[in-house]
């Protein structure tokens, strides 16, 4: 199956979340399995042409591979939309003013570029609201074109909480006519939601987890869409994020003090210890180690974690978390670590090193998220045998079990209400597992057997796009 794949981030040359992760893992994993699949992403200027040996092939086109694979990635070359920015979208934390317009080029370059390598693609791939774009260029300006006449159009968002929103004076940069300005097109509240032009228009749409394909058809996290996901129900599905185990591996991983598989779990501890000291906690295997590698943000759960943590600090354990995000919460956790300079730990900032460290060192991993679309976090910590504390929502509920020590069955604490109450409760039991030490051990050793790779996810991909290619009327087999 030839596949194009279109992302406005890609790992590893440029990223500002999950979707760079995906859209470099994805790709190689389908390429894994047979097929043809080509990238296409904007050259922003962190993307140097010498280190990742880029020739260019058109005027505005530069062609290299994803590093350590044979994965053809094209780069659409504007240097005055993304060469000379230092950012991907924003600058110093406010979005570029003129987003629209670079990413309508960027999108209105793809379907011309196909054409112009004589590549026919069986399914174009796009992702969240920058690209969002070319399945409606492909639908409404090529539909008589018998270049594609098989090809579908696959539509992945991965978070319904950036839906791609501009004044409805920028319409037609976009290459589409006002005809679409109506809310059966692209119309929302007033202003052009470019999210709605993969929803509305392509052949099958797909969201990162089945639980988050699910909640965006509710009201309470469809962001005004679910009417139209609703609409298009029959179309919608969820698919898990996969890990890469090349990186995310504790018996490879040299990044981390001691390496361990579940055969030598015992040697997690050395992880342990190194991670206190770090963070000048004082050094105890015994005392049980919750960690968090998260956006400082309500999104995250930080407004119930806020309130619980003084109970949850009342327990014989420490807390470690790295991360930025809302100033409120950088000065609460500050005033918090001078308060409890034995028990909590703050670093403001990322520390990829420090991040897997985390994972390796700590006992337990909270994500007390208010919605989690898919969430990787909970996927590392059961490879390194962090057990994970997580409300149940998006990603979170189809991956994690609430453990139930009468039956040994789940894989980590799970809390359903969203409150304080309920995340310091889910603490509190996790805790009382940690000290039964051969029935935590156990449960360490089975989730690090848990099977999250890409190559599985990658499969389910391919039968997603066959339902796509079986709704344009194609039977590919």
């Amino acid at each position: 199956m030839r596949i194009f794949y279109v992302s406005s981030e890609v790992v590893p040359f440029a990223k500002t979340g999950g979707l760079a992760d995906v859209a470099g893992a994805l790709p190689k994993a389908l390429k894994n399995i047979g097929h043809d699949v080509r990238v296409f992403m904007p050259r922003y200027k962190m993307v140097d042409p010498d280190k990742y040996e880029l020739k260019k092939i058109l005027p505005q086109i530069y062609e290299g591979k994803i590093p350590g694979t044979d994965v053809t990635v094209y780069f659409f070359d504007d240097p005055l939309f993304f060469g000379e920015r230092d950012g991907l979208y924003q600058l110093q934390g406010s979005d570029y003013p003129d987003n629209l317009e670079r990413f309508s080029a960027f999108c209105r370059a793809a379907i011309p570029l196909l054409k112009e390598l004589n590549w026919r693609p069986d399914i174009i791939h796009a992702n969240d609201w920058q690209s969002a774009l070319v399945i409606a260029l492909l639908k409404k300006l090529y539909k008589d074109d018998p270049f594609f006449n098989r090809t579908a159009a696959v539509y992945s968002i991965h978070n319904m909480a950036y839906l791609g929103l501009f004044p409805k004076e920028k319409l037609l940069f976009t290459g589409l006519g006002w005809d679409l300005f109506k809310p059966s097109g692209l119309e929302y509240w007033g202003e052009i939601a470019l999210t709605k032009a993969g929803f509305i228009f392509a052949d099958v749409i797909n969201t990162v987890s089945e639980n988050y394909a699910k909640e965006i058809q509710t009201h309470e996290y469809g962001a005004g869409l679910d009417g139209l996901l609703r609409s298009r129900s029959s179309d919608v599905y969820g698919i898990i994020n996969g890990l890469d185990y090349e990186i995310w591996n504790p018996a490879t991983d040299q990044n981390i003090i001691k390496r361990y598989s579940p055969a030598t779990i015992f040697l997690k501890s050395e992880n342990k210890i190194e991670l206190q000291r770090r963070n000048k906690l004082p050094e105890n295997k015994e005392v049980p180690v919750i960690g968090l590698v998260t956006r400082l943000a309500d999104q995250k759960g930080f407004d119930i974690l806020s309130d619980a943590l003084e109970e949850i600090l009342s327990h014989n354990c420490q807390m470690i978390i790295l991360g930025t995000g809302d100033l409120k919460y950088h000065k609460l956790l500050t005033a918090e670590q001078k308060k409890y300079p034995s028990k909590l730990a703050v670093n403001l900032g990322f520390d990829a090193m420090l991040a897997e460290l985390i994972y390796a060192g700590a006992d337990m991993f909270m994500m007390p998220s208010r919605y989690e679309p898919c969430g990787l976090g909970q996927l590392i910590s059961f490879k390194y045998g962090t057990i994970p504390i997580v409300r149940r929502t998006g990603g979170l509920a189809d991956t994690v079990g609430d453990f139930d020590p009468r039956v040994g069955k789940g894989e980590g604490f799970v809390f359903e209400k969203y409150s304080a109450s309920a995340l310091a409760e889910a603490v509190g039991r996790a805790i009382g597992v940690y000290q039964q030490k051969e029935l935590w051990e156990t449960l360490q050793k089975r989730v690090m057997k848990l099977d999250y790779s890409w190559d599985a996810s990658a499969k389910k991909y391919i039968g997603l796009y066959l339902k796509a290619l079986k709704n344009i009327g194609i039977s590919p087999l």
